[in-house]
């Protein structure tokens, strides 16, 4: 009975250094304040990208939202680090793999969820407008399967 009331005590504690600490970074932020910009050179053009919080070129947490066109398409790709998705608007279409064939995409709605764990080959489109939120663990990287897939190197052949 001791030893349950100071293991309580003990997780009560560290519950409210825990909050304390989150009501000093807290962040409030309505969609008219989510400050949208070009979405990074490694993705296909078209996209927009938010940071929420953190940043994914740098170690640590992030918050980052993705607005897609509609027929936005990423090709077979993966990350060295787990990714968890939440669609926030529109249907989200993904699916593992090396090739993009859509007949075994998964078409996630507004509200749903995926977690994709590192290093899983994977591809991602929309058919109509979508945005998407992504948590992670930065630095966040895409490694695209086919290198020649990759926006970044084609932008860089035209300079």
């Amino acid at each position: 009975m001791r030893n349950e009331r100071t293991v309580r005590a003990a997780f009560g504690a560290a519950l409210l250094a825990s909050t304390a600490a989150w009501t000093a970074d807290a962040i409030y932020m309505n969609p008219s304040e989510v400050k949208w910009g070009a979405a990074p050179p490694v993705l296909p053009k078209g996209a927009k990208m938010a940071v929420l919080e953190g940043d994914p070129g740098k170690e640590g947490a992030f918050v980052a939202r993705l607005m897609m066109p509609a027929n936005y398409k990423v090709a077979p790709h993966w990350h060295s680090k787990d990714e968890d998705l939440t669609v926030i608007s529109g249907t989200f279409y993904l699916a593992e793999g090396d090739k993009l064939e859509t007949k075994h995409a998964h078409a996630i709605k507004a509200g749903g969820f995926h977690h994709l764990p590192a290093k899983t080959h994977h591809f991602a489109y929309s058919k109509g407008p979508a945005v998407v939120q992504i948590n992670g663990q930065g630095p966040f990287d895409i490694t695209y399967v086919d290198p020649a897939d990759d926006p970044s190197k084609a932008e860089a052949k035209k300079k």
